[in-house]
């Protein structure tokens, strides 16, 4: 099992604000730890830049957790090429999580390219287009306040009546191939570089999809395991 998480946002009263420095990240990966009842976490990433703290107290801080061993690798999540630039100057990165589906292919320009030439792992989130590859969206189909697809062009108006008339031909797509758009055929092994066996996530072509669940979804699978 591969234990992967984030850190670097807060509360600040009502607001959730972006805070990547050096002691926000110590007490994340504190509260993670104690969360897991682990002495280390395998993959810890940045889960937005932060614009307000330098990418060398960011890189800096994670360097520190792992000479520390507290984490055993490092990555960022929504970075684009110039902020993974920047932050790799100060420490070592080694994987990227941006959002990519059929409706949002923006990273095959220029970050995936990145991530290759960088021996990068990437774990992709959103890859079912955050419900709407899943089939089961009309034209109907609302959204709870809280929920931010209620706010997103992608779930309202003509967008989304667009986006819906794109599912329906895959629909067609998969019933010719007598499957469903939520089918997974035979997953192949992933295949991994010698250098990409250092990561602690490898993918088939370097790009996975990925789940993540909160320390507390987590806490009843971790029952079993001894403190270490």
């Amino acid at each position: 099992m591969i234990i992967a998480t984030k850190g670097g946002l807060r509360m600040d009263g009502d607001r959730l604000v972006r805070d990547a420095s050096r002691e926000w990240l110590r007490k994340g990966v504190e509260s993670s730890l104690h969360s897991l009842r682990t002495d280390y976490i395998d993959l810890y990433q940045v889960h937005w830049p932060d614009l307000h703290t330098p990418p060398e107290e960011t890189a800096g801080a994670l360097e520190e957790l792992v000479a520390e061993g507290k984490i055993r690798h490092v990555g960022v999540s929504n970075y684009d090429t110039e902020q993974m630039r920047a932050f790799s100057r100060f420490g070592q990165v080694e994987t990227l999580q941006p959002a990519y589906h059929l409706f949002r292919r923006d990273i095959e320009e220029t970050i995936l390219p990145y991530t290759a030439d960088h021996d990068m792992g990437v774990l992709v989130y959103g890859p079912m287009a955050h419900g709407l590859l899943s089939g089961r969206m009309t034209e109907s189909t609302t959204f709870d306040f809280g929920d931010w697809r209620s706010k997103s062009p992608d779930f309202t108006g003509e967008t989304f009546r667009r986006n819906l008339a794109v599912v329906e031909q895959l629909k067609g797509v998969a019933q010719d191939r007598d499957i469903s758009l939520r089918h997974h055929p035979r997953r192949r092994r992933a295949r991994m570089g010698p250098a990409s066996r250092r990561h602690a996530v490898s993918a088939t072509k370097g790009v996975v999809p990925a789940v993540l669940a909160p320390p507390s979804a987590l806490q009843p699978a971790c029952e079993g395991f001894p403190n270490r």
